[in-house]
């Protein structure tokens, strides 16, 4: 039976370690919000801004699945997360002097690495402590704290454009949230100074056997899931709205984010992983209002977007958490993430060239996308619970 006080040091340690996050997406989400508008000004056409966006996160995905190992073989999860975030601190703000796009997609690519360097190690660190309150609950928390550095963090990027007129001049300004992400890290890593170095995994240790078939759904998902760059840049071109409110509506789209998160985060502990395929429902419906709705179809697509990436921040790595032993865990969300970020890179960079193409083309695929993804998830309820079960 887990005590009061044991509680009490998890859920500081889950605070702590949000606040790390709420920083750190103050940076990073405060520069994705203008990525698109960005490299469209420095030249980039639709399918470039499509391959950028999905390059990134597929470069970034495939080193998760190396620095997951490498976390698990050291259990030097500290000093990996420490390392990701540094890199970070430095990459965002040089942003600023990137003077054509393929500078830019340089600099984008150091910041997923960065991200991708640090996730594993800290999602392994997170769920340790969400073992205590709940997978759910705890990276529901953990979420929609992240989420609030990404309200705060496009909304200050709409202040410095605001007052500019350069979007470039706004990356500097996030040099302030990257220091205070890694300041907060040292505080967190105080706060529960004797956990993060479980014992080393058995020797012939293999993963659940629904672990890859949860995976690959994620995958698929992935597959069918717009970036909002993308978006971003179907609004500017459409002229729907003024540059400078795409951060705001980004900064909105990350408040809903965290809300959603908070909320599918209590109901996964409730009901399971069907509640991830409510989320796709409501995800899908951002491809055809975002696309095809018009100015009013605009704003339903950034809820839509927002509520069905919340259901994922949620509940995909809780998932994970509840069938994968600590030992392994390293292991597993590396390679999750690996797949999620290789299919995230086909799924937009079809999507960039569908665009150029037909439009129609790209909602079609992206739905299609979706609902596989989401009867996957229904059929995989029980295979959850029996391999949680038997942990």
């Amino acid at each position: 039976m887990v005590s009061k006080e044991d509680r009490a040091s998890a859920f500081r340690f889950i605070v702590c370690l949000g606040f790390v996050s709420l920083f750190a997406d103050m940076t990073y989400e405060g520069a994705h919000s203008i990525i698109g508008p960005f490299l469209k000004d420095l030249g980039a056409t639709a399918t470039e801004v499509g391959i950028i966006a999905g390059l990134g996160e597929m470069i970034a995905a495939s080193l998760r699945y190396f620095s997951g190992k490498l976390a698990d073989r050291t259990r030097a999860y500290w000093t990996i997360t420490t390392l990701g975030y540094f890199l970070n601190l430095v990459v965002v703000p040089g942003l600023a002097w990137a003077g054509n796009w393929y500078a830019a997609a340089l600099f984008v690519i150091a910041e997923r690495t960065g991200k991708s360097l640090r996730g594993p190690a800290r999602d392994v660190l997170l769920s340790e402590a969400t073992e205590v309150v709940g997978h759910g609950s705890g990276f529901g928390i953990h979420a929609a704290m992240d989420q609030t550095g990404a309200v705060l963090g496009p909304l200050l990027v709409a202040l410095s454009i605001a007052r500019t007129g350069h979007i470039n001049q706004a990356f500097l300004w996030l040099a302030l949230p990257a220091g205070a992400a890694f300041v907060a890290l040292l505080l967190a890593r105080y706060a529960r100074p004797t956990k993060g170095t479980p014992p080393p995994p058995p020797k012939h240790f293999t993963l659940p056997g629904v672990f890859w078939p949860y995976v690959w759904a994620a995958g698929i998902l992935a597959l069918g899931f717009v970036d909002f760059p993308l978006l971003a840049y179907h609004f500017q071109k459409q002229s729907l709205t003024k540059p400078e409110v795409i951060p705001i509506l980004y900064a909105g789209a990350m408040g809903l984010n965290g809300l959603a998160a908070l909320v599918l985060g209590k109901l996964f502990d409730r009901f399971g992983i069907q509640i991830l395929s409510f989320g796709i429902v409501v995800s899908l419906l951002a491809l055809p209002f975002g696309f095809l709705g018009g100015e009013t179809g605009m704003f339903i697509s950034v809820g839509c977007w927002a509520v069905g990436l919340g259901a994922q921040d949620a509940t995909l790595r809780s998932g994970i958490a509840q069938v994968v032993s600590m030992n392994k865990r390293g292991s597993a969300f590396g390679a999750f993430n690996a797949v999620y970020g290789v299919m995230w890179f086909l799924g937009s960079v079809a999507m960039g060239l569908l665009y150029d193409r037909s439009i129609l083309a790209l909602v079609i695929f992206g739905v299609t996308a979706q609902i596989i993804a989401a009867g996957f998830f229904v059929w995989l309820k029980q295979p959850l619970a029996r391999a949680a079960t038997a942990r």
